[in-house]
């Protein structure tokens, strides 16, 4: 317990201190500056001296007492302040006001806190935790997640946080924030050894304590733009390191001023619940960064390709998977242009067996296996038939239905060979809007070795469409009674309303038709592919 003279003993207090207090005493005026201090002022304030700024050698607490007892009534006032020096718990008892200037003795606190101020404290600290837990979790974003660790953790642990996250040996992604100030995050290259304990918490060993580290040893990297000025003011570190799921998450680097109390064993301690709770979540974040990353590398050969005109042919097509939200599925449509206008531009749209991601990849499978046969496809039963034989070789591939077509532009007009091998045959578009059916058929892919096909021929003459379309359009069920077929004779309807218009114009019309039949409803996978003929543009003299 702190133990003083009678309160009276101090009433006559003159602005200079007495060389015989038992107690660092120090006189300050309105402006804070020190007006003189005794020998043990010099032992816990190490910089004190008379005309040095108070807000130079003393925390922030006493500071904000002074100026409150100078420039509010004393009666209204307690008596008492009280905070940390150097590590210590100190209490400070203000003399009275005299010509503006109080005198303060400065008294070490032996008193252990009470039960009910460490009940209080612990629920605060678990409080913090929660809140802190809560706005991680909030966010799967690893830039996110790692600007509020360092915010949080300048805001309630120490001046200022450094956050140094898992790099590739070389550089390292850098998140530097000071107390209420901004976010600076950054990647940079560093050498771990420059700090003590930081290259043994990238590799998840357990934390320095902070009394092992000098602050002369911090690099100028790890210090905010705040600190790098005041660098000779840094008064303690502790290098936390960042647990993660496995694997180490990162380190945490905390900051304090000279002015203020150094990392107890304590605070140290709460200071790795903190990082542990920051390091879960950053290692989560990571990993589902790493997931979403490998999955767009593997969804993106999967994606049917953006189609436009090539060689004078115009191309359009869409596609909707059966799931909501998906964009694979077991429907694909390729293109293969030749790399000269008079070679024919092989395209191709399919249908494989089954939904979701494990017809995508067969979708996929079979994409790559026809870039292959592109060679061949002057042939159409022959390209058909190495393609039956290669889905067929392996034995996890179901069969496969697809039409396959090839254009060349001769004059105003495009001549078209269509192969179907078990699925629907494209419909012509003509200009009169008359809609015909092509006369092709032949065998699905993939499950049996003999194989028949018949090629058709086809010209189309400017604004004329050919459509190449999945059985997911004309089976798709819904309209007025919800369960009703969407039928050839309907898709014919629609097409005979776009006569003349452009392949893209086609496409989208279809699209949007049968979407709007569907509704809400389930479906099955859904593509188009228009093959059109350019208008002739007709010059008005």
């Amino acid at each position: 317990m702190v133990s003083l003279p009678e309160q009276s003993s101090f009433c006559g207090v003159e602005p200079a201190a007495q060389p015989c207090d038992p107690y660092p005493v120090v006189t300050v005026d309105a402006a804070g500056v020190v007006l003189s201090h005794n020998e043990q002022a010099v032992v816990l304030l190490a910089r004190v001296g008379v005309g040095v700024a108070l807000a130079d050698v003393a925390p922030a607490w006493l500071i904000e007492a002074h100026l409150r007892r100078v420039s509010g009534a004393e009666e209204e006032l307690p008596a008492w302040a009280g905070g940390r020096i150097g590590g210590q718990r100190v209490k400070a008892l203000a003399g009275p006001r005299v010509q503006d200037a109080v005198t303060w003795w400065l008294v070490h606190d032996s008193g252990a806190p009470s039960a009910a101020q460490e009940l209080a404290r612990e629920r605060t600290r678990a409080g913090l935790l929660q809140e802190f837990s809560s706005e991680l979790f909030a966010s799967l974003n690893v830039e996110r997640c790692t600007a509020v660790t360092a915010r949080r953790a300048a805001q309630h642990l120490a001046d200022a946080a450094v956050i140094v996250g898992t790099g590739d040996g070389r550089t390292f992604p850098v998140t530097l924030c000071t107390a209420g100030g901004p976010v600076v995050q950054e990647r940079i290259a560093l050498d771990p050894e420059q700090l003590p304990g930081l290259a043994e918490a990238l590799l998840g060993l357990p934390a320095v304590s902070s009394r092992w580290i000098d602050p002369r040893q911090v690099p100028s990297w790890a210090m905010p733009d705040d600190f790098v000025d005041a660098a000779a003011d840094l008064g303690s570190v502790a290098v936390v390191p960042l647990p993660g799921h496995g694997v180490p998450a990162g380190c945490l680097i905390l900051l304090r001023h000279r002015q203020e109390a150094t990392f107890t064993p304590d605070e140290e301690s709460f200071a790795q619940l903190f990082a542990a709770r920051a390091g879960a979540a950053l290692s989560v974040a990571r990993s589902h960064a790493r997931q979403a990353h490998l999955t767009e590398v593997l969804v993106r050969d999967l994606l049917p390709p953006a189609l436009d005109r090539v060689h004078g042919v115009c191309f359009s097509g869409r596609y909707r998977a059966s799931a909501a939200g998906d964009r694979i599925g077991g429907d694909f449509y390729d293109l293969y242009p030749p790399d000269t206008p008079e070679a024919e531009i092989v395209t191709v749209l399919g249908d494989v067996c089954g939904k979701g991601l494990e017809a995508a990849v067969t979708a996929g499978r079979t994409r790559h296996a026809l870039q292959a046969l592109v060679p061949f496809a002057a042939d159409h039963t022959r390209l058909l038939t190495l393609l039956n034989r290669a889905l067929l070789s392996s034995h996890r591939t179901p069969f496969v239905t697809l039409v396959l077509a090839t254009a060349v532009r001769q004059d105003a007009r495009v001549r078209l060979r269509i192969s179907s091998a078990g699925h629907p045959a494209p419909l012509i578009v003509r200009a009169t809007g008359h809609v015909e059916e092509t006369r092709t058929g032949g065998t699905l892919i993939g499950a049996f070795a003999d194989l028949e096909f018949r090629t058709a021929e086809v010209a189309l003459q400017p604004g004329e469409t050919c459509l190449l379309y999945s059985d997911g359009i004309t089976e798709a069920r819904g309209g007025p009674l919800g369960n009703v077929m969407f039928s050839e004779d309907r898709l014919r309807t629609v097409l005979a309303q776009c006569a003349g218009m452009p392949a893209e114009v086609v496409t989208e019309r279809v699209q949007m038709v049968v979407a709007q039949w569907v509704g809400d409803g389930p479906h099955d996978d859904m593509s188009v592919l228009a093959i059109g003929a350019p208008p002739t543009t007709v010059r008005h003299l």
